[in-house]
């Protein structure tokens, strides 16, 4: 893939992550990331998300922590902005 598609996007995502959560560091753009593709995925192919929960469910306990500290994040940046 190209290298100078591959910087943009990550500006984007870098710019998505700081409007959505108020600050943006490669940990909560990773974060972001794994958020959008599991919600995506989840919508998607309900199936195959259900299957992958089963089969992992400490990686499951992960993934709702990781939506819960976007979430908390986010509230609290919209709180900032009213």
């Amino acid at each position: 893939m190209d290298e100078k598609f591959i910087e943009e996007f990550e500006t984007l995502i870098a710019n998505y992550t700081d409007l959505l959560l108020g600050k943006e560091d490669e940990e909560l753009r990773n974060k972001v990331k794994i958020w959008m593709l599991y919600s995506s995925m989840s919508k998607n192919m309900p199936g195959l998300v259900k299957h992958w929960n089963a089969k992992f469910p400490e990686s499951k306990q992960v993934i709702i922590n990781i939506i819960g500290e976007i979430k908390t994040l986010n509230e609290i940046e919209r709180q900032k902005r009213k």
